[in-house]
């Protein structure tokens, strides 16, 4: 046991084995280029929310378990629950919530400032990336939706976050 444990320390130490574990470079081949990112299908502009048993309600309607995006309406009085582009459910929302200071932070000059040094960058990245043949990068917006049961009053809580906007709805079952 002894000899097993003291090989395999040796052996496995990096300045003494002649060859690395792992490949330490790609064979050529660089990230992002291969066919399934090239021309993959884009994100989507909503969060994903993920049902993991069905919904019911009074009248026996379902919401089979899966992978739904929730979307916000533009009056902001309804979640929409989305499965292939096409609505499941449409679920109102008794909360919203957006952030205050959103218009503060965006009319500082500094912060002006450095999303125009940002654009300069994005756009000299997405210039080589379209030589590359790959799509432009576009900023990132923060997106979360979650699902929660309450026994206590028998209902499905659901919460929607996109960017600075927070919104809460529910299903009664």
């Amino acid at each position: 046991m002894l000899e097993g444990v003291y090989v395999d320390r040796v052996l496995m130490h990096e300045n003494i084995r002649a060859y690395p574990i792992m490949p330490q470079e790609t064979s050529g081949v660089d990230f992002g280029s291969q066919a399934i990112y090239r021309y993959a299908l884009k994100e989507s502009d909503y969060p994903t929310l993920i049902l993991v048993d069905a919904i019911y309600d009074n009248a026996n309607n379902v919401i089979p378990p899966g992978y739904y995006e929730l979307a916000l309406s533009d009056m902001r009085d309804f979640l929409i629950l989305i499965q292939s582009k096409k609505a499941m459910a449409i679920i109102p929302v008794f909360k919203v919530e957006e952030d205050a200071t959103e218009p503060e932070r965006l009319n500082d000059k500094k912060y002006k400032k450095q999303l125009k040094k940002e654009a300069k960058e994005r756009k000299k990245v997405n210039a080589a990336r379209t030589k590359a043949g790959m799509p432009p990068d576009e900023e990132k917006v923060h997106m979360e939706a979650s699902i929660e049961y309450n026994p206590k009053g028998d209902y499905y809580l659901i919460k929607y976050e996109r960017g600075t906007i927070r919104a809460w709805g529910a299903i009664k079952k």
